[in-house]
């Protein structure tokens, strides 16, 4: 029996699609044990990988694959087992993958992309979106550089909010601060939400889910809704869709099992594009 989407059962909300990104299982930052939690008390249909779930750069320098990342791995294969589709659209992390396109793995579906049809009739272009990162593009070694960066400042953050958590303070993202505040961050992501919205356009989509830059959002800009599923190294954040084909960004805390914040902005129905007539 379910009431608003809970199952009074077991105790999990059901949604029609999840939209899951960027989890890096293999790295000391993935928070696999909430992820493992999400996937207890979240059902879905369909379930789309939006990429980087295994961070192959850092297994390449350094094996560390602790238990939960191997949990994270069979949970998601006895969803596909029980019924549920999964998608997996590989990113530059794991870009192994991209050399078996078109195959199966356990029942795990791995494409290129993908294009969803929301409940509502809108059509999504589903990407990782590292293939309209210049920096990934043109400068790999950069990328490479700034994605060790990137490991120094989560590992000084982990060792800062330890001594918070002593302190009875709540958890605090240096990195996520950075994205808002530097300027150059934030231009980034301007542009990277504007490429994307161009290229939903070039293939004659509503929309654009995407992951990559670990920064969730749900935005209405240029004509086109942009989805971002952000990650679960800092923000722990997955995008849900309601049966009545609604989005939502789910923050994943765990804390009183109170189904985590629900943090979509209130955006006004798209008037640029047509709507389209579900099957």
């Amino acid at each position: 029996m379910q009431v608003d989407g809970v199952s009074l059962d077991s105790g999990a909300r059901r949604f029609r699609t999840l939209f899951i990104s960027d989890v890096h299982l293999g790295t000391r930052g993935c928070q696999a044990e909430k992820l493992l939690d999400f996937l207890k008390y979240h059902e879905a249909d369909t379930i789309y990988l939006v990429g980087d779930i295994v961070d192959g750069w850092a297994l390449r320098s350094a094996w560390h694959w602790p238990q939960p990342h191997n949990d994270v791995v069979q949970k998601f294969l006895r969803k596909a087992r029980k019924g549920t589709r999964l998608i997996y659209v590989p990113g530059n992390h794991d870009e192994f993958l991209r050399d078996y396109y078109g195959t199966h793995f356990g029942g795990i579906e791995v494409v290129e992309n993908a294009i969803h049809q929301g409940a509502d009739g809108r059509r999504y272009l589903v990407v990782h979106g590292d293939l309209f990162d210049l920096v990934v593009t043109q400068a790999r070694w950069l990328a490479y550089l700034g994605d060790k960066a990137y490991d120094f400042a989560i590992a000084l953050n982990r060792i800062y909010n330890n001594v918070r958590r002593v302190l009875g303070a709540p958890y605090w993202s240096l990195s996520q601060w950075l994205k808002l505040k530097v300027k150059n961050a934030v231009s980034f992501i301007g542009d990277y939400e504007k490429v994307l919205a161009h290229e939903a356009r070039r293939h004659d989509v509503q929309g654009v889910i995407c992951g990559h830059i670990h920064h969730a959002a749900i935005r209405d800009d240029f004509g086109i809704r942009y989805v971002n599923c952000g990650d679960w190294v800092e923000s722990c954040t997955a995008v849900a869709e309601h049966p009545d084909g609604r989005f939502e960004i789910i923050t994943w805390t765990g804390v009183d099992r109170d189904f985590g914040a629900d943090l979509t902005p209130a955006l006004p129905p798209l008037v640029t594009v047509p709507r389209i007539r579900a099957a």
